[in-house]
């Protein structure tokens, strides 16, 4: 259901390009993100500092409304301490290419609302902590499905005609954690904060 609806919003998203007018442009900042482990058992969490680097175009419906794919390389995940089988596990670090496509409304000329689904490829995870003394750094990709799907919420500001600030949070919805992770009625969702720079060409 979830790539049905976000294929439908790429087709409709896409399918403004020769109408409207379409500004390309490229983007990054800094995700304050977390995991929440739902369950029993479960650790707390605290937030884990990554970065986030891609490119959108931004399609002018109206003069109130654009939708805006996007492309995005995300590192985030989550800090921790929980020991399990003898290893203190500090983080988990993630990487996805995010595919949000956004829906963005003009309050005024230079301040958007937005929001808009999102789906994520899971690229890499990590487990950092430590095993009598050493250093643990292994890949923990069996951990973790492989794609994440999620709601975005934002807003942003254009500073000039070129340049813009944004603030998003994306809620994860879908269970991130594999069946050899978590329990039957667990999960794991993603949460992140995204703060950051756009340059439209």
């Amino acid at each position: 259901m979830k790539k049905n609806i976000l294929t439908l919003l790429l087709i409709l998203a896409f399918g403004f390009v020769n109408a409207q007018k379409a500004q390309f442009g490229v983007k990054g900042g800094l995700n304050i993100s977390d995991e929440n482990f739902i369950g029993a058992g479960a650790p707390s969490t605290s937030t884990l500092i990554g970065v986030n680097l891609g490119g959108f175009v931004e399609l002018k419906v109206s003069d109130k409304i654009a939708i805006q794919p996007e492309l995005l390389y995300s590192t985030q995940g989550t800090k921790l301490n929980w020991v399990t089988d003898g290893v203190t596990i500090n983080s988990f670090k993630l990487a996805y290419i995010n595919i949000p496509v956004m829906i963005k409304y003009f309050a005024t000329n230079k301040f958007a609302l937005e929001f808009g689904p999102q789906v994520g490829i899971l690229t890499s995870a990590k487990v950092n902590g430590t095993s009598s003394g050493s250093t643990v750094d292994v890949d923990a990709k069996q951990f973790y499905k492989s794609s994440d799907f999620g709601i975005n919420f934002g807003a942003g500001y254009e500073i000039t005609e070129k340049i813009s600030i944004g603030i998003r949070y994306n809620l994860g919805l879908s269970n991130i954690g594999s069946k050899s992770f978590v329990g039957d009625g667990d999960k794991i969702t993603n949460s992140v904060i995204s703060i950051g720079l756009a340059s439209k060409f």
